[in-house]
């Protein structure tokens, strides 16, 4: 799976984690910043390159990591096409894809370790939208807000 991944300064340490054990496990990963844990960036910068990448087609899903995670999540679902949710634990991570159709993670460096951020990364790889009646009507309910006010 071709998988954008970001992070600001907070999330650097944990997105090279990530980098290097999504490679191993035979992912196309295009590594979107920051290149630093030293020098301070924002978040919403790189909420916007993930976003973009996975919206425009050019990834099948992306990763933001910042220090909670809440900003990133924030930041990215104001891409139109995105759907960013900010999972730390297993079933958010996979219940967010198989009913929300989830395409965009968000980690919190400073909220969870790097082994439950494996894991969690694992199981969200992992699963893929149901399509069940009720989760598509209520995607579809998602995307016309977002086409809704994309206009005003």
């Amino acid at each position: 799976m071709k998988i954008a991944l970001g992070a600001d300064h907070a999330g650097f340490e944990l997105k090279q984690v990530l980098v290097g054990h999504l490679r191993g496990k035979g992912h196309e990963v295009l590594d979107l910043g920051t290149d630093s844990a030293g020098v301070p960036v924002d978040y919403p910068d790189f909420a916007q390159a993930v976003g973009e990448r996975v919206a425009g087609g050019g990834a099948e899903r992306g990763i933001v990591v910042c220090g909670s995670g809440v900003g990133a999540t924030v930041a990215a679902n104001k891409v139109p096409g995105i759907r960013a949710g900010l999972c730390h634990d297993t079933f958010s991570a996979h219940q967010g894809v198989e009913d929300d159709d989830v395409n965009v993670l968000c980690l919190g460096a400073r909220v969870i370790g790097v082994n439950l951020a494996l894991e969690i990364v694992g199981v969200w790889l992992g699963a893929r939208f149901s399509g069940a009646a009720r989760h598509a009507r209520r995607r579809d309910k998602v995307l016309a807000l977002e086409r809704r006010y994309a206009k005003v």
